[in-house]
């Protein structure tokens, strides 16, 4: 069963954008929401279906909204320990281990972190956007670890969405390199868009794509005749694109150890510590951790800051690293 709501355009609404106009004056409806609804051919516009959130309104308009009941997510629980690092009413923080997705996709649909939301939280998550990502924020790669939020209410959800937009989030990773950076801290700004040549991979773009930031502190460099360089570094996001990190790192030449998509071809490990050379060629991941991560809780307005260490196998190549740089 659908809910229909019918709006007049008033003289308040002459020139305005539709998905304004309509959060504007029905206070249950984000902007973000409304547009949700006409990217899916919820939303008519004098009678005809809009597709376009952006599209400007005039005195008189007719606009009647469609709006669907709650989907239920068609979704198995999957009995898996999350590591909860803060729970409350609204929401939890999460730190993920690598090796499991952020939600179900092509190829995996019922072992994912929304799966196991599912099964810990029943049905108290967030229901904004896609019916199989309930809760879910923001996202890391599968093969990356560390600290994500998700949200239990919608308006908990539409809060931290909008903390992301305006890039008030902190969020600190913690990754180790091929090489030297240069220079050693700064700043990256690039476009990044999807690859033309592989869709599954990202790029930097020269005049498409979304703008990227990623500023970087090299906290301790590896060089010996032992191993060959490497690089332990700090990168602290202004903005999330998919695969920044890695993407901004290969662009500056200095890929994340472990990192399968985004390598580059290294001359073999001949100089190297025969231990820690089996470690590194075994590293099931890549080197790449969400450490920190701040936020502003949506109810209670509090500033929230959470850390989480590294893993122990990331951990271990750190301290053999040390080790031989003696």
């Amino acid at each position: 069963m659908k809910n229909i709501i019918k709006l007049i355009v008033d003289d308040s609404g002459n020139g305005q954008r539709i998905d304004s106009y309509i959060a504007y004056n029905d206070n249950e409806l984000s902007r973000t929401r409304v547009k949700n609804l006409i990217l899916k051919k919820s939303v008519k516009l004098n009678n005809s279906i809009l597709e376009n959130p952006s599209k400007k309104i005039f005195s008189g308009d007719e606009i009647v909204l469609n709006i669907p009941e709650p989907k239920k997510a068609s979704l198995k629980p999957y009995k898996y320990k999350l590591d909860l690092v803060y729970e409350d009413d609204d929401l939890l923080v999460i730190n993920k281990s690598s090796g499991i997705s952020i939600h179900p996709g092509a190829g995996n649909y019922d072992k994912t972190i929304v799966n196991a939301l599912i099964d810990y939280c029943k049905n108290n998550l967030s229901t904004i956007g896609d019916e199989l990502r309930p809760g879910i924020v923001h996202r890391i790669d599968k093969d990356t670890s560390g600290l994500i939020v998700v949200a239990k209410n919608n308006f908990t959800h539409e809060h931290l969405s909008s903390q992301f937009k305006k890039h008030t989030i902190k969020r600190v990773y913690q990754t180790l390199i091929w090489g030297k950076l240069r220079p050693q801290n700064g700043k990256i700004q690039t476009l990044i868009k999807r690859s033309s040549k592989n869709r599954q991979l990202m790029e930097v773009g020269v005049l498409k794509g979304k703008k990227a930031i990623t500023n970087y502190n090299t906290l301790e460099i590896f060089e010996n005749n032992k191993t060959p360089t490497f690089s332990f570094v700090e990168c602290i996001l202004e903005t999330g694109r998919t695969h920044q990190i890695r993407v901004h790192m290969s662009y500056k030449g200095n890929n994340i150890l472990g990192d399968k998509k985004y390598k580059k071809k290294f001359k073999k490990l001949k100089k190297i510590d025969e231990e820690l050379k089996k470690v590194i060629l075994n590293l099931n991941r890549h080197f790449l951790h969400a450490k920190t991560l701040g936020f502003i809780h949506p109810k209670t307005g509090e500033t929230l800051e959470f850390s989480s260490k590294l893993p122990y196998d990331l951990d271990k190549v750190l301290k053999m690293l040390r080790n031989t740089n003696k």
